[in-house]
């Protein structure tokens, strides 16, 4: 079993009870130390470990940390298997190994060394150092900073870098690469005269992209540029994609004929997914890129290396590239529902949206003919429904925010 963690102040002392954890039960560990997310699941895949344990809380605050389990292909376990994991914990029945039995613990130190060449061999090195390109990378004070800008020095990039210092209390922003918490990466793109801005979260396996000009692109608009150029190169390709993903990802794979298969949210399950039907490339709209070819897991620095490649290859800035996609205005929102409510909502919900073009995915979409759409859907995570509105006007999409938000709330008030 591999373990490794990211920059987080509690993430060594957890390591360590993991490996006790693992060892106990008479696991071989092998340790990396700190790594991003991608370069740890590569490091199970291509060391062909039976699994491994990353210590993250990826875009939580610092003050939070959790466990991602790996399985021996390098993509996190289903939550089939993890609610088999948790059945052991809270029956108290782990199986301990006998005292001359138990795991040793080796240290493996090239993991971000063997990482950085295995995305290199997915993109035209030559290519891409012919145009010299000038990079910024924010690294949130995290283990972006690892890999990523010696990989791009590798490509003939300039880098320069910022919250590049390993500091598990982010002092320099929120490790959630979102645009408000980007205001300063995109200053400094703008200030250096940048090609590329990319900002990672806080295990490096989300990218958010900003261009020359200093705007700052949701994933969405990321994601369609790698997918575009996925479909002029492999057409009738399978495309998945998260229920939350915009129209525009869509209407890429209409126009280069892919096919969408449309998931749940959460990156676990574009993976599985990816696997069951065979897919090589699938993405979220919060920065998650998954490249089959390399691995079917979000990666921050395979995603700059793409779009980096594409940029060279079409001879584009990243602004031109976005402004050839069709352009949508997106919008959210919520609406507290406490978590005994959320299931009538949705029943009651689907009543008020009969006739329409629904998709019950992952809570309730709808698609108009005007080419708008709104996801409401209830949170994992806390006692709200989450609303993603989009539309070809910003009025529009918070117009579909408003009145869906009421339409809630007044179900709320009868059941």
């Amino acid at each position: 079993m591999l373990v490794g963690h990211d920059a987080r102040t509690s993430g060594s002392m957890f390591a360590k009870a993991v490996i006790a954890g693992l060892t106990s039960t008479g696991c071989n560990v092998f340790f990396a130390g700190m790594a991003s997310t991608p370069a740890l699941q590569y490091a199970v895949k291509n060391r062909c470990m039976d699994g491994g344990v990353i210590i993250t809380a990826s875009h939580n605050p610092p003050e939070y940390n959790g466990i991602k389990v790996i399985w021996k292909d390098g993509i996190e376990i289903s939550h089939e298997q993890e609610t088999e994991i948790e059945k052991i914990y809270f029956q108290n029945k782990p199986l301990l190994a006998e005292w001359d039995k138990l795991g040793a613990k080796h240290e493996l130190t090239v993991v971000n060394e063997d990482y950085i060449e295995a995305v290199k061999k997915h993109v035209n090195i030559a290519k891409i150092a012919e145009k010299n390109y000038h990079v910024v990378v924010d690294a949130a004070n995290s283990v972006g900073s690892l890999a990523t800008p010696q990989l791009l020095r590798e490509l003939g990039c300039k880098v320069t870098t910022i919250n590049a210092n390993i500091d598990g209390t982010f002092p320099g922003r929120m490790p959630e690469p979102r645009p408000e918490n980007l205001q300063e990466t995109s200053a400094i793109v703008k200030a250096v005269g940048a090609d590329l801005g990319v900002a990672f979260d806080g295990d490096a396996d989300r990218s958010i992209f900003v261009g020359e000009n200093g705007e700052i692109y949701w994933g969405d608009k990321t994601f369609a540029v790698v997918e575009k150029q996925f479909l002029i190169e492999n057409p009738n390709s399978k495309i998945v994609t998260s229920i939350s993903s915009s129209t525009l990802i869509k209407d890429v794979a209409e126009a280069y004929k892919g096919e969408i298969v449309w998931t749940k949210v959460g990156s676990v399950t574009v993976s599985q997914t990816m696997k069951e039907v065979n897919a090589k490339l699938g993405g979220e709209e919060n920065g998650g890129v998954f490249y089959g070819p390399h691995q079917a897991v979000r990666d921050g620095a395979m995603t700059t290396a793409l779009i980096l490649n594409i940029m060279a290859e079409t001879g584009k800035k990243l602004s031109e590239l976005i402004a050839e996609q069709p352009q949508y205005f997106i919008e959210k929102g919520k609406v507290q529902c406490s978590e005994d409510k959320k299931e009538k909502v949705h029943k009651k919900l689907l009543e008020q949206v009969k006739g329409e073009n629904v998709s019950t995915v992952d809570g309730v979409k709808i698609w108009f003919e005007d080419k708008s759409a709104i996801l409401v859907r209830p949170s994992g995570t806390e006692p709200v429904y989450r609303l993603y509105a989009e539309a070809k006007t910003q009025e529009k999409a918070l117009t579909l925010i408003k009145d869906y938000s009421i339409t809630l709330t007044r179900i709320l008030a009868i059941i």
